[in-house]
C-alpha cells in the first residue's frame, strides 16, 4: 500500500478529484496508523531522550507557551546544550492543560521519515510531520487555518474537530484508523475528549503553477536601473518597456521547457536530505550475485537521458552511467525486491551496477 493510499483511499480519485474539496475522510486498520507513532512513542520521546527546541513546543489555550517555562540549559564534552526539554517541567505543564506539540518529526522519527519520504516521492510536493499530544477535554490552539495543505491521523484517543467550510462548521470525531485531509487555508480547532489524545499531521507545502513559472522566467529579467529622468518624460519610458516586453515575449518563447522541467526536478530532489536508514549494515556487507535487495523506502531514482550516457537523480546527489545500462535501471525502478542475478546485463556488471546503488543509497540489502 502506497503512502497515499493509506492516508487517503483511492490515490488517483484523490489527486484528480477530491483535492479541492473541504474534508476528506478515509479509514483504514487503526494498526496501520497507530504503530507510526504511538502514545509510548510520545513518552519516550519526551521523557528519556535529549531532545531540543524547537523540535518541541508546548501550548495551552491558544498560546504558545514560553520555552522557558519547559527547557533547561546542560554541558556536553565542556560545551554548552540549551533548549533542553525539562521532562519533569514538561509533565507538569502537561497535567495542567498544556498540549505537547513534536515538530519536525520526520527528521528523527524513522516511521513517520519512511513514511513522508514515500509521500513526497507520490506527490512531489515537500511534506513534513508533527505531532500534538494533549490531555483529557483539553485544547491547544484556537481556531486556525494552515498556509498548507494537511493530512491529520489519530493514534492515541480522540479528538473533535471544527472544521470551517463554505457551508458553516463542521464536527468531525477522529479516532485511531481515521484519517482527514484539509486543504490550505481550511480553519480548524480540536479538542481531546475524555482521554489522552496523539494525533500526527502531515503538511504538504505545495509547489506550485506561479513558482515553477518565476524561477523558468525570471532569468531572462534584465537587472537594470530605470533611466534618470523618466519622470519628465514617461512617454520615453513606456515606448522602451514596451520594446523589452517584446524582447521578453521572444525569449519567453525560446525557452527550453524539457530543460526547466529538469532543473525544477532537481531543485527539489537535491532538496531533500539524505534518507539512509541501515546504510551501516549495508557498507559492511558484500554483494553478491545472489544478494537480495530492494529500493530503498521513498528513495527517489529519475532517470535522464543524455545521449550515449543516462543521468541518475538519487536525491541529494546524481551519477552519471553508460546508456547500455538504461534497461537494468528500468528494470531495479520496476521491482520490488531483486538479485544482481535478476538484472539484463552480464553476471559482473550486474554486481558492479547494484555494489554502486548500495553505496549511494538506492538499493538496501534485504
Amino acid at each position: 500500500m502506497s503512502a497515499l493510499d493509506l492516508l487517503s483511499g483511492d490515490a488517483q480519485t484523490f489527486l484528480g478529484k477530491v483535492w479541492a474539496s473541504r474534508v476528506h475522510l478515509h479509514r483504514t486498520a487503526p494498526d496501520a496508523l497507530v504503530g507510526l507513532l504511538s502514545l509510548d512513542d510520545a513518552d519516550h520521546l519526551l521523557t528519556s531522550t535529549a531532545i531540543r527546541t524547537p523540535a518541541i513546543r508546548m501550548a495551552k489555550d491558544g498560546a504558545v507557551l514560553p520555552e522557558s517555562t519547559y527547557t533547561r540549559s546542560a554541558t556536553l564534552a565542556n560545551k554548552p546544550l540549551t533548549g533542553l526539554v525539562d521532562a519533569r517541567k514538561a509533565l507538569e505543564l502537561f497535567a495542567d492543560g498544556a498540549t505537547v506539540v513534536f515538530q519536525g518529526l520526520q527528521r528523527y522519527w524513522p516511521p513517520l521519515t519512511r513514511l513522508v519520504a514515500e509521500l513526497e516521492l507520490e506527490l512531489g510536493h515537500p511534506c513534513q510531520a508533527n505531532a500534538y499530544l494533549t490531555p483529557p477535554g483539553s485544547q491547544g490552539f484556537a481556531v486556525h487555518s494552515d498556509s498548507h495543505d494537511v493530512f491529520v491521523f489519530q493514534t492515541a484517543g480522540s479528538k473533535l474537530w471544527e472544521v470551517h467550510g463554505q457551508d458553516g462548521p463542521e464536527e468531525v470525531l477522529l479516532e485511531p484508523g481515521l484519517s482527514m485531509y484539509l486543504p490550505t487555508g481550511t480553519p480548524h480547532a480540536a479538542r481531546a475528549q475524555e482521554t489522552v489524545s496523539l494525533h500526527v499531521t502531515l503538511g504538504i507545502n505545495q509547489l506550485t503553477w506561479g513558482g515553477l513559472l518565476e524561477r523558468t522566467v525570471v532569468p531572462l529579467l534584465p537587472d537594470e536601473h530605470l533611466p534618470a529622468g523618466f519622470l519628465d518624460d514617461p512617454a520615453a519610458l513606456t515606448a522602451e518597456l514596451a520594446d523589452r516586453l517584446e524582447r521578453l515575449a521572444d525569449d519567453v518563447r525560446r525557452i527550453d521547457t524539457r530543460g526547466a522541467v529538469e532543473a525544477e526536478i532537481r531543485r527539489f530532489l537535491t532538496s531533500r536530505p539524505p534518507r539512509l536508514s541501515g546504510g551501516l549494515h549495508d557498507v559492511l556487507a558484500e554483494v553478491t550475485g545472489t544478494t537480495s535487495l530492494r529500493r530503498r523506502p521513498g528513495h527517489p531514482c529519475v532517470l535522464l537521458d543524455r545521449g550515449e550516457q543516462v543521468e541518475v537523480l538519487l536525491g541529494d546527489r546524481s551519477i552519471t552511467v553508460p546508456a547500455w545500462i538504461r534497461p537494468a535501471l528500468d528494470d531495479i525502478r520496476a521491482r520490488a525486491e531483486l538479485t544482481p542475478a535478476d538484472l539484463p546485463l552480464d553476471a559482473k556488471s550486474n554486481v558492479v551496477l547494484c555494489r554502486r546503488l548500495v553505496r549511494e543509497g538506492l538499493l538496501e540489502i534485504v
